[in-house]
């Protein structure tokens, strides 16, 4: 059924907090009140309008210090991109009483109050939305969501402090959907228990319509912008299964409430994880077909595995958070490609999809993988590392240079469940690294862990030392031995491509504007051997002028063949003979070895969950 419009709705959407949040070291001094105000009068304009209330100011380091710095972080915890939000940052003032003070910036994202004593200062500036993603915030006629980082300035001494944050909808909006705590008896009033829980609980503002479910006892909360259709019943269905079989995975959930805010856009697609809540944007024919209903389903699964992964186990690095600067790790295989190894295997273990469906997806990371020359350049742990000026900034080279470390980091995540199911005779997966994290670093050193720390902890579950391993697929590039790996559960990998003699230029190339123009050359391809360029126009093969689909005059070529390209090079004219080559592109499927021990079908059943079909 379609769902659109007011539906008068008043959600006040409430949890007790319970979780991890990195402790940040405490500073003597009294009790400030901190209070933001969110207000939009004018949405239609895309400026959000926030004011932050400081009183009961009487620490003496600020006096002695004689400035209050007030800043905006340059990036959002789970999106590692300095993205500079206080650009969008206007007509900042400050006030005390009816005093107006002269802030001055000092920095790109710092601004100094001069601070001779008062008891209170009033911070007001405006912000302007309009770009909507999971990672900033958006503001027109239909609603509002904000993103904390790109929002709510603090003050460095005093984010370990609460706060409140009242939010005033725009005129005719009824509904604010968020897991902040609701202040008993103020409308739209929610506790902020520290500055880094204000950035990690989005809101959604307008006149959405939620949905709510349980989940192992919890309740959930779906927030619905954006028109779509979709089966009520089945949805909530599939999203508690989803939710039970991901809790299930450690045994504990950390949550007493939790909210998903979900965006149906024309082409969306994405998601954010928060400690609490998470969002995600679709597209709004998404649950129209079986492919997009699965699709969406593994995003719901990849961000809710977080809650775990991340949010709470999680590299050392990655809290408390340095709101000012890049925090740098090795192990965002881990943070994202574990999550993306469990997002299918959580739809396979929830029933929600087939084994079949299942070894498709496992596969389609597989030949993502081999099919990127870059990942026999980057590491796993580099792909990691250097997030912040690759993955978020990829250019027409990164194909050659650079791997995901979410489907790489899925593939290995892959091989280290077999490899932990082999030796321990079935009776430990990957579930058990989790857990031992979990109830290690989590619960008990209330910490994150190291790359050793990892690694030990791998070892740990497999039953043996696993260096070779991490330094040849995590460290190294070296070629992946898929056979070992599969073998264990009686599988074995196959190139469909083996015996294909297929022409293969090694170009991408684009139609633009009745031009082929040349967007991507692969590392070591004919293309790139014999000097064809990116953003070279192709204007003829073998003296035949090209005017669509590049395919269209490969067809009837061989390996071998030679092909006289002109092209047009930022004006020159030049002709270029390419040779071109077999295609090395892989076409994996895995297969069941023809007699499997009965050890390798024991633990077949154990990998796909089939021991209960």
């Amino acid at each position: 059924m379609k769902q659109r419009g007011p539906l008068g709705l008043l959600v006040v959407f409430a949890f007790v907090f319970f979780a991890f949040v990195p402790a940040r070291a405490q500073r003597p001094m009294s009790t400030p009140t901190i209070a933001y105000v969110l207000s939009m009068p004018q949405p239609q304009t895309h400026y959000f309008e926030v004011q932050l209330n400081l009183s009961n100011l009487t620490d003496a380091n600020l006096r002695k210090q004689g400035y209050v710095d007030v800043k905006m972080p340059v990036w959002t915890p789970g999106s590692y991109l300095i993205r500079e939000y206080a650009k969008n940052v206007e007509g900042f003032t400050v006030r005390s009483g009816q005093n107006s003070i002269p802030a001055r910036k000092i920095s790109k994202n710092t601004w100094r109050v001069p601070y001779a004593g008062e008891q209170s200062l009033s911070i007001l500036y405006k912000v302007y939305a309009y770009e909507l993603t999971v990672r900033t915030s958006f503001l027109d006629e239909q609603h509002g969501y904000v993103n904390g980082a790109s929002m709510f300035v603090y003050v460095p001494q005093l984010m370990n402090q609460p706060a409140t944050l009242t939010v005033k909808p725009a005129s005719g909006w009824n509904v604010v959907s968020t897991a902040l705590k609701p202040v008993s008896g103020q409308m739209f009033t929610y506790e902020v228990p520290n500055y880094d829980l204000l950035v990690d609980s989005p809101l959604e503002i307008g006149t959405h319509r939620v949905l709510q479910f349980t989940s192992g006892g919890i309740p959930h909360q779906i927030a619905m912008f954006g028109e779509t259709q979709y089966n009520e019943q089945r949805l909530l269905a599939d999203y508690k299964r989803v939710t039970e079989a991901a809790a299930a995975v450690v045994g504990e959930h950390p949550c007493e409430n939790y909210l998903f805010i979900v965006h149906h856009l024309p082409n969306g697609g994405g998601g954010l994880e928060h400690l609490n809540s998470t969002s995600l944007q679709t597209s709004r024919n998404a649950y129209t077909t079986d492919a997009g209903y699965t699709g969406f389903m593994g995003l719901v699964a990849h961000e809710y595995f977080h809650l775990w992964n991340v949010k709470r186990i999680r590299p050392k690095a990655l809290g408390p958070f340095d709101y000012d600067n890049e925090n740098y790790t090795h192990l965002l295989w881990v943070a994202e490609g574990f999550t993306s190894m469990y997002d299918n295997y959580l739809l396979r273990r929830s029933g929600v999809t087939t084994p079949e469906r299942y070894l498709d997806d496992v596969v389609g990371d597989i030949n993502s993988t081999e099919n990127t020359p870059g990942s026999g350049v980057q590491s796993l742990a580099e792909a990691s590392w250097d997030a912040w000026i690759k993955y978020y900034r990829p250019n027409e080279n990164s194909t050659n240079s650079t791997i995901s470390y979410y489907v790489k980091g899925a593939v290995v995540a892959n091989l280290l469940n077999l490899e932990i199911l082999h030796g321990s005779g079935g009776e430990r997966s990957l579930d058990d690294v989790l857990r031992f994290l979990w109830n290690e670093y989590y619960k008990k050193q209330k910490r994150g862990f190291t790359d050793e720390e990892l690694q030990q902890a791998v070892e740990k579950a497999a039953g043996h030392s696993l260096n070779d391993f991490f330094q040849k697929y995590i460290w190294g590039t070296s070629p992946i031995d898929y056979d070992k790996y599969f073998g264990y559960v009686g599988c074995r990998l196959v190139d469909q491509n083996r015996t294909n003699a297929e022409p293969y230029l090694g170009a991408t190339v684009g139609n633009n504007g009745g031009k082929l123009i040349v967007s991507t050359v692969l590392r070591d391809s004919p293309a790139w051997t014999d000097g064809l360029n990116v953003n070279d126009e192709l204007v003829a093969i073998n003296g035949v002028r090209v005017t669509d689909d590049l395919n269209r005059y490969l067809t009837g070529r061989k390996p071998g063949d030679v092909l006289t390209m002109q092209v047009n090079r930022a004006g020159l004219m030049k002709n270029l003979r390419i040779t071109l080559k077999n295609s090395p592109r892989k076409a994996y499927k895995i297969e069941r070895l023809p007699s499997p021990t009965a050890a390798q079908q024991s633990l077949y059943q154990k990998w796909l969950y089939l021991e209960n079909q």
